[in-house]
């Protein structure tokens, strides 16, 4: 399928056609939490969710019986791994028709998740990408970064969006095939965001659904220690590998200035200008920029391809 062709047969047979898969990433160190995942998927009212798990350069503890595991000698970072998890479902994760990113530290705390996907994927044959609401196990809040748009101040507002989060979302196989699969090169930052180009630059669209939730603590991304330098060099191979050339030194000379607004600490600011180097120096990958109907399908969503 892709975005121009018909919707999917509606009503409930052509719903419950519709094959969902998951991938979860893991190190190997959250086995109770991985554990409390999986046990919140096989809850998922409907037809059963595929589930791949791939140890990211680490063992697998346990896991119940019917999840499919694959183990990496070594970390490729999260953009490759779960191009390892999307290949386990065959050729773009062609055996399902749309592959779920789950954060193994999260937690699905409703049984319709899958239900609610089927629903708005058959529905819409345009939808590519549907990106869920974060929310703290604890306080049931949601932080502001978590909401993949500009005006975040409403986190409980479904909107059409144009970047999603990674670890708690849902991607139609034919965005794969026709936009291609996550940058592996990346490691770490801002792959979402290039595929989510990609996808849009090829006619997608992209959902944020407030109603569908994924349990998570409240973390800080800086907690990284390659934080400061894989965000500014993964934000200058973003620009390098999608925007137009005259929109390259806008939006990277935009991102310098909000970096130096927020002021980061010394050690933060050295990390991330070298970074910044960094993205200048090594190869980005294939350039593949967007069309200019597509920076203009961007700014009319509220995120011009220059913040």
């Amino acid at each position: 399928m892709s975005a121009a062709e018909p919707a999917a047969s509606g009503g409930q047979a052509g719903r419950d056609g519709f094959r969902l898969g998951a991938v979860v990433l893991t190190m190997g160190n959250r086995p109770v939490e991985l554990n409390a995942l999986l046990e919140s998927v096989a809850k998922q009212r409907g037809p059963a969710v595929e589930v791949v798990v791939v140890g990211n350069g680490a063992p697998l503890p346990t896991l119940p019986e019917g999840v499919r595991t694959v183990e990496l000698e070594e970390n490729l970072g999260i953009p490759a791994g779960r191009n390892v998890g999307i290949e386990a479902f065959g050729k773009d994760g062609c055996d399902v028709d749309a592959v779920l990113f789950l954060d193994d530290d999260g937690l699905l705390p409703g049984d319709d998740t899958a239900e609610k996907l089927r629903e708005a994927f058959t529905a819409d044959a345009g939808l590519g990408i549907v990106s869920f609401r974060i929310a703290d196990p604890e306080t049931g809040t949601t932080q502001r970064r978590h909401v993949p748009r500009l005006r975040a101040s409403d986190p409980l507002r479904s909107s059409v969006v144009t970047t999603f989060l990674g670890g708690a979302s849902a991607v139609r196989s034919s965005v794969f095939t026709q936009a291609g699969q996550l940058p592996g090169e990346f490691f770490y930052a801002h792959e979402e965001t290039d595929l989510a180009w990609r996808a849009l630059d090829a006619g997608w669209s992209i959902e944020y659904r407030a109603d569908i939730v994924l349990y998570h603590p409240a973390t800080l991304p800086s907690r990284h220690a390659v934080y400061h330098r894989m965000v500014a060099r993964n934000r200058v191979w973003l620009a390098r590998r999608n925007l137009p050339a005259l929109l390259v030194p806008a939006y990277l000379g935009t991102w310098i200035l909000l970096t130096l607004v927020r002021r980061p600490s010394r050690a933060a600011l050295r990390a991330w200008m070298g970074g910044f180097r960094e993205g200048w120096r090594t190869p980005c990958g294939l350039r593949r920029p967007m069309r200019w109907r597509t920076v203009w399908r961007l700014t009319r969503l509220g995120r011009p391809p220059v913040i």
